[in-house]
């Protein structure tokens, strides 16, 4: 049923749009509130309660903010939440975790020469490792050591990058790094939904009841909110990663995970310390540029990529190989010789490309057979490859590889 397809073509299309737009929505506001904070000034007119205020000017306005450390004598009478953000965040990149690894787990989350498992065998391995990241660390958190903020999160540190090394031997190099930008965006919504806003419910109860809030709420959630602040930027890479193969196919993948949580917080040291007024610590783009040149060597010191798209090509799923005996296949064969494989090739001949596209590599039988669908879409029923259409693909060779695809999905309902 080729119409299966185009509609979950779509479909995934939707999921990432949905969730590019309210991971802006999160991460804007979570930028601005922190920026907000480190920007306040304690001044002596202040009203009792109140922590500093900012003074700030947008949108040919200007706006007058006060923060309340505990919250204010009385309760105000609207008072807007930023939640819902976090929420449809993690909602939506689960729902696109879903559509692409978990609905495509033979091509894009298993690799058979890494671990030899079954699809529901591998997405249930996804999902304990996501409920796993958040138990470990809330307990981390509420243990002894979360009284020490800059050593629980040396702690954290060691976790991620062990995380980092663990869904290496577990997964395809594209869904480890996706799967790490995962764990970590579970814990940074799961901070959001199990202990920022249940501590600020809290506070505003005891408002509501005249009496006077704990402190301690509001020091938990701005522990949490702090470690999201770091996590932010290396969540952002590793989603991106997955357009980028010499980012999570080398075999150092698990090194350049690591490296770029380092890079998340020399970055935001950066920001954090300049909105907090406290001077512009250039150094830390210096120690940025370092740690992302050494992440270019060791994306390219290997000879070859740790051959990703090889373990796909030689265990390709039993649904697949029924394209490669499709009475059309060899002239779909020659057609992908001539216009695709100068590029998709271990060593594409295309001058200015220097690793496959994607990972992707159309150079025998399997792999032409495993990526049936990618070129349906891309080359098929679109006209995305060849960009630019450099290899000058007629429409007649476009319609070969609709047929080539739709009578196999027809035989094998059949």
């Amino acid at each position: 049923m080729y119409e299966y397809a185009i509609a979950w073509e779509w479909l995934a299309f939707a999921a990432r749009w949905f969730h590019v737009v309210t991971a802006i929505a999160w991460i804007g506001s979570s930028f601005y509130f922190i920026a907000l904070d480190l920007g306040l000034v304690k001044r002596p007119h202040l009203p009792p309660g109140a922590y500093g205020e900012e003074w700030q000017v947008h949108g040919g306005g200007f706006y007058h903010i006060q923060k309340y450390l505990v919250a204010p004598a009385r309760m105000p009478e609207h008072l807007t939440w930023f939640k819902y953000e976090s929420y449809f965040t993690w909602i939506s990149g689960f729902l696109m975790l879903c559509i692409v690894y978990y609905g495509g787990a033979d091509l894009f989350l298993i690799d058979r020469h890494v671990l030899d498992i079954s699809p529901p065998v591998a997405i249930l391995i996804s999902l304990a490792s996501l409920a796993f990241g958040w138990i470990v660390y809330d307990l981390l958190c509420k243990s002894p050591l979360g009284r020490n903020t800059w050593g629980l999160m040396a702690v954290l540190y060691v976790v991620l990058v062990f995380m980092a090394w663990g869904y290496t031997q577990l997964f395809t190099g594209r869904a480890a790094f996706l799967h790490l930008g995962a764990f970590t965006a579970t814990i940074m919504s799961a901070n959001v939904f199990m202990i920022i806003i249940p501590n600020q419910k809290i506070v505003v109860a005891d408002l509501i009841a005249g009496r006077t809030p704990d402190p301690k709420y509001g020091q938990i959630a701005k522990q949490r909110s702090l470690h999201n602040n770091y996590l932010t930027l290396p969540v952002i890479f590793f989603m991106l990663s997955n357009h980028y193969p010499l980012a999570f196919g080398t075999a150092f993948n698990w090194v350049i995970a690591a490296l770029v949580f380092l890079m998340g917080v020399t970055i935001r040291h950066w920001f954090n310390t300049t909105h907090a007024r406290k001077g512009r610590p250039t150094w830390t783009w210096i120690v940025t540029v370092i740690l992302f040149i050494l992440i270019m060597w060791l994306s390219t010191a290997p000879k070859l990529l740790t051959g990703e798209t090889d373990a796909h090509a030689t265990a390709v799923a039993p649904a697949f190989q029924q394209f490669a005996g499709n009475p059309h296949f060899p002239a779909v064969k020659q057609l992908v010789s001539t216009r695709c494989s100068m590029c998709h090739a271990a060593e594409p001949a295309y001058e200015g490309i220097v690793r496959p596209p994607k990972a992707v590599m159309l150079e025998n039988d399997a792999e032409i057979a495993a990526h049936a669908r990618e070129i349906y879409i891309q080359a098929g029923r679109s006209h995305a490859m060849p960009p630019g259409n450099v290899t000058d693909i007629t429409p007649d060779e476009r319609r070969l590889l609709v047929a080539w695809f739709e009578s196999a999905v027809e035989g094998r309902k059949q």
